[in-house]
């Protein structure tokens, strides 16, 4: 329903538009159509690494790193491949359930989604640079111990 709701908006939207400026609004939509066939090519190649990774790794051995019978290690786990993970929230979050479905904890999934939008190993060079090296380990530091706060939250919760 949700993405009708947004369908809608749009194409009034856009008739609004093109009927402002309709040589603005085409031009406008040939960008837009440009980027999306970009993105396309980058989300779909990325979803099909995760799903080619998630097909090679056996359940087993997901099973027993995320859900192994230590739900602390397997926090900790997820949380350092979070920490060093880049990937987009809507891959990540299908990824997520593929790994509950594998057997991983819920504690450890938490972790792992909070790390990956919270912290940045890969990118700490870059904000190191712009906003300097210790502000750049400060942030990453409560960023981390902030995750793991929310992912044991999360465990407690559900």
């Amino acid at each position: 329903m949700t993405v009708i709701i947004m369908i809608i908006v749009t194409l009034v939207l856009l008739t609004f538009s093109i009927i402002k400026s309709r040589k603005k609004s085409i031009k406008s939509v040939q960008i837009a159509k440009k980027m999306l066939l970009n993105t396309f090519v980058e989300v779909t190649g990325v979803m099909a690494i995760v799903g080619l990774i998630l097909a090679l790794i056996p359940t087993d051995i997901i099973k027993s790193l995320l859900g192994g019978e230590s739900k602390s290690v397997s926090t900790i786990l997820g949380a350092a491949i979070g920490t060093i993970t880049i990937m987009p929230a809507f891959i990540a979050f299908p990824l997520a359930q593929s790994l509950y479905v594998s057997g991983a904890h819920l504690v450890a999934i938490a972790a792992f989604l909070t790390t990956l939008t919270m912290v940045g190993l890969a990118t700490f060079p870059i904000e190191a640079r712009h906003f300097g090296k210790k502000f750049a380990i400060v942030r990453n530091g409560v960023s981390f111990l902030m995750a793991l706060v929310i992912a044991l939250g999360m465990g407690v919760i559900l």
